[in-house]
């Protein structure tokens, strides 16, 4: 706000300046700097050739007197000439009321209309777009804080209207997500103590099994036997229970809410387009997309454009930086969308694991990263009723997700 005070400050001073030098060049005299002469001497050749001179046409000269009483008690300025042996007096004024000095009433108005219009919007921009942007400004900062239970409310002129819809939608996200990281606290701790406590009997029962067989209680082979498959059972149990805890630990933190709807290939093509293309050029990465024909496609567009930015972010991490595409083509009702990039690093041994959480390949040591990106997109792809899979072909990566036409 200070540097808009500042610019209004410079325009006020220039619209002022604009005023005091225009009438200063009205209150000049012209550049001809004796024009009422030219009519002195137009008039004295009309009375030279007809005995009088008309005063209709002139600016300058006001009155003609021949010699007489009272030639010489002008009031005004005049000039003295002598016609056909008479002296006649001129009287005249240096300035035209309908020169430079007629034009300053004019000027003037339009200079003050045009500042008034240009002072009222800078005004009118200050109160209703920057006002509200600096109130606007505080947000992202309380957000960051925690605080948000209060919404932002609209202006009436609505200047911002998809801009606080759109911190609306972030902030009730945020608040979502704190509710639902709370709950998933809260039931991992419920889980972790209704597992601890069932694997007690299996665990209790494998210890006395165990104390039996270590004091001999059990003679014979077939009750050791017995007693053997026993523990087995109990110990499959207690296992599938640390599995229960594992998949718990694993996935329950990550969301896959999927809108399904419909959109256009378009749609998603442009906004991946959008960012990486200038993203791209600035670490010196070719970048191209063929061309397609536009189609209507099922799933979620935000959760599509999600998939492939994460295939995009791998392939700008893994690649070898010289090139990336994003090729398309159309099988059995659906749109395979490919994104393939120059330099493949990962093993073929790798190839089958990249999709599982939290696994990284040896070709991941020195790139930061956390080996979730490629299994949230196949999560999110099958929670669309689609696909994506992954392979090597002469040293490039190509990794395809297929969307389902609408």
């Amino acid at each position: 706000m200070k540097a808009f005070n500042r610019i209004f400050a410079a325009v006020i001073l220039t619209v002022t300046a604009l005023f005091v030098a225009a009438n200063i060049l009205l209150a000049k005299e012209g550049p001809g700097g004796r024009p009422y002469r030219v009519e002195i001497s137009r008039l004295v050749r009309q009375i030279e050739e007809y005995g009088h001179a008309s005063l209709s046409d002139c600016e300058y000269v006001v009155n003609i007197e021949r010699y007489g009483e009272n030639f010489y008690s002008a009031e005004s300025d005049y000039a003295i000439r002598e016609i056909n042996g008479e002296l006649y007096r001129f009287d005249y004024r240096a300035h035209s009321d309908s020169g430079r000095t007629g034009l300053a009433a004019p000027i003037n108005i339009i200079l003050g209309v045009m500042a008034a219009v240009i002072i009222s919007g800078m005004l009118y921009v200050k109160h209703t777009v920057l006002a509200p942007f600096v109130r606007l400004a505080d947000v992202p900062c309380e957000l960051s804080k925690g605080n948000l239970t209060v919404p932002l409310k609209e202006t009436k002129n609505r200047f911002f209207g998809h801009f606080i819809w759109g911190v609306n939608m972030l902030r009730e996200s945020i608040e979502q997500q704190k509710k639902r990281e709370l709950d998933l606290q809260r039931e991992k701790k419920m889980l972790l103590l209704s597992l601890s406590h069932d694997i007690k009997t299996p665990l209790s029962a494998i210890k006395l099994y165990a104390k039996a067989l270590s004091k001999g209680l059990y003679q014979s082979s077939e009750k050791q036997l017995e007693i053997a498959e026993n523990i087995n059972a109990k110990a499959d149990e207690i296992e599938s229970y640390v599995s229960q805890i594992v998949t718990s630990s694993r996935e329950d933190f990550l969301s896959f809410d999927v809108h399904m709807g419909e959109f256009y290939l378009s749609e998603l093509v442009l906004k991946t387009e959008r960012y990486y293309t200038e993203k791209l050029s600035l670490i010196g990465t070719d970048f191209s997309v063929s061309r397609y024909v536009n189609c209507l496609l099922k799933g979620d567009l935000n959760r599509g454009v999600e998939v492939i930015q994460n295939v995009m972010e791998n392939a700008v991490k893994y690649g070898d930086g010289k090139n990336i595409s994003l090729d398309f083509s159309e099988e059995d009702g659906c749109i395979l969308i490919t994104v393939r990039n120059s330099g493949c690093t990962l093993a073929d041994t790798d190839l089958p694991h990249i999709f599982e959480s939290f696994w990284r390949g040896q070709n991941a040591e020195n790139i930061s990263g956390s080996g979730l990106g490629l299994y949230i997109s196949r999560r999110l792809m099958r929670e669309m009723h689609g696909e994506i899979f992954a392979q090597i072909q002469d040293g490039a990566m190509y990794v395809t997700a297929v969307f389902t036409k609408a």
